[in-house]
């Protein structure tokens, strides 16, 4: 199993790379601008359900895979970038709905939500990266390698949890207050939206760099 030592290392590295605001943090504050603080969190958990399945290929072998066909990387990348373009343009569009309507039933659905989310999260291929890296360095191949990299992954993903959904209640409630407003409430919306296509032209840019 982890040894002490190497458990707080890879804590120490996880909350470094959690905490400092990233591609997930700047999707998480998108989607909380853009339909409030719940459908934020339900974002949050969606992402957070698809880089879990990247934990599980990492730590099975798969990701190993990935990471050596330049082509499949570079698929993924251009997979998970386009698709936050997507979300970003399709959120400016409806950026001037009224709020009446977006609360009621041109709220996206839940299961709506938790796919998109899912999607944004399964082709993160930073996080992916990152634990393609960082999993090797802190398991014992003495002790189930493979039960040590998804404990870690788990303790992984509850930190992102929280901490991203921190973001999400936060940007989401800022978000209300601009809704007595309907100039300050379209523009929080299209920043929203922009948010979450400028992170997916700088993904879809690093992507071919």
């Amino acid at each position: 199993m982890l040894t002490t030592a190497n458990l707080l290392g890879f804590l120490a590295l996880a909350l470094v790379i959690i905490i400092v605001p990233g591609p997930s943090v700047v999707f998480t504050i998108g989607r909380a601008l853009v339909l409030g603080p719940a459908p934020a969190v339900l974002s949050v958990a969606g992402n957070v359900l698809g880089v879990g399945v990247q934990i599980i290929a990492v730590a099975l072998g798969a990701g190993a895979v990935v990471a050596s066909s330049p082509t499949l990387f570079f698929a993924i990348k251009v997979l998970g970038a386009g698709f936050l373009i997507y979300l970003g343009i399709s959120a400016f569009r409806h950026r001037a709905d009224p709020l009446e309507v977006e609360l009621q039933s041109e709220r996206p659905k839940t299961l709506q939500i938790m796919r998109q989310s899912f999607v944004v999260g399964i082709t993160n291929a930073k996080t992916l990266v990152f634990f393609l890296a960082a999993f090797p360095q802190f398991v014992d191949p003495s002790s189930n390698p493979v039960l040590q990299m998804l404990l870690m992954g788990l303790i992984f993903s509850v930190i992102g949890f929280f901490s991203d959904s921190l973001w999400a209640l936060a940007a989401g409630y800022a978000r209300h207050w601009f809704a007595h407003s309907g100039r300050r409430l379209i523009a929080l919306r299209g920043a929203g939206a922009l948010a979450l296509s400028l992170l997916g032209a700088y993904m879809l840019a690093g992507a071919f760099s």
